[in-house]
């Protein structure tokens, strides 16, 4: 008798086993499996920072203003602490509102949120600092220079500019003027930028708040309307309560220029 037969019979009970275990496999893998795998939502895009901060060196690099070249700010040079920053507000006040912490040398412009931009200044000299209260009533970018009779008296070298100092980055005004009001009337101190960059952190003006350029620049572009400002020696209560003071500034200039931009 073959074996032929007995042989072919057994492959095809074990090819038979075989396919049914291999279909029993794929009945319980597919058991555990689904096609309608639900398509992940995208991601959330974060939202763009502020294009007005960055690294140092890319918010004081050279750059070209309403047709002036500013130079780059020596920012290896600069104390980080008066780099305009984000920081949390410390002023208590409103949104849109400025103070000066002048034990600090620093100005913050409140922002929603419990946040503030601050800036690094300059503020008056000996004799020349005050505390008090003002409005921003009126602005003007890239002013001309005008020195007051009172300082071509002192200083008679700048009378070829009695008519006026053309606007540029030498400019004692900088690059923009903010000038501040007190019941309608001027003054005469202003928030304004400087070529003297190194004088930041320092008591160097004659009353007025220094900047550098390229931060009254961005200063100036979020100030539209009268903006309350407040010059307070320091920011703890009892500075808040000093806060008034009737010190005369000395004038840097003639005057708010009849075609600087009024507030409303």
């Amino acid at each position: 008798m073959s074996d032929i037969p007995l042989f072919s019979e057994r492959l095809s009970r074990r090819a038979f086993l075989g396919a049914s275990a291999l279909g029993a496999a794929s009945m319980a893998l597919s058991a555990c499996t689904t096609t309608d795998v639900a398509t992940p939502p995208p991601p959330v895009a974060a939202a763009p920072p502020d294009a007005a901060f960055g690294d140092a060196a890319s918010m004081y690099a050279a750059r070209t203003d309403e047709g002036y070249q500013l130079p780059a700010i020596p920012v290896a040079k600069l104390d980080p602490k008066f780099v305009r920053q984000i920081v949390a507000d410390p002023t208590g006040e409103k949104p849109g509102t400025i103070v000066v912490d002048v034990s600090e040398h620093f100005l913050y412009l409140v922002r929603d949120g419990g946040k503030a931009i601050r800036y690094g200044v300059s503020l008056g000299k000996a004799g020349f600092g005050w505390t008090g209260s003002a409005v921003v009533q009126a602005r003007k970018k890239w002013p001309v220079w005008t020195p007051p009779p009172e300082m071509i008296q002192r200083r008679p070298e700048l009378a070829k500019y009695k008519d006026g100092m053309p606007p540029g980055p030498q400019s004692p005004l900088g690059a923009r003027a903010l000038y501040l009001f007190r019941d309608g009337k001027d003054t005469m101190y202003r928030l304004h930028g400087t070529p003297e960059w190194d004088s930041i952190g320092k008591n160097a003006s004659s009353g007025c708040v220094r900047f550098m350029n390229q931060d009254i620049i961005d200063l100036y572009s979020r100030v539209n309307g009268p903006a309350q400002v407040f010059v307070r020696p320091n920011l703890s209560a009892a500075g808040k309560m000093m806060a008034v003071s009737s010190r005369t500034a000395e004038p840097i200039d003639a005057g708010v220029p009849k075609d600087a931009e009024f507030l409303k």
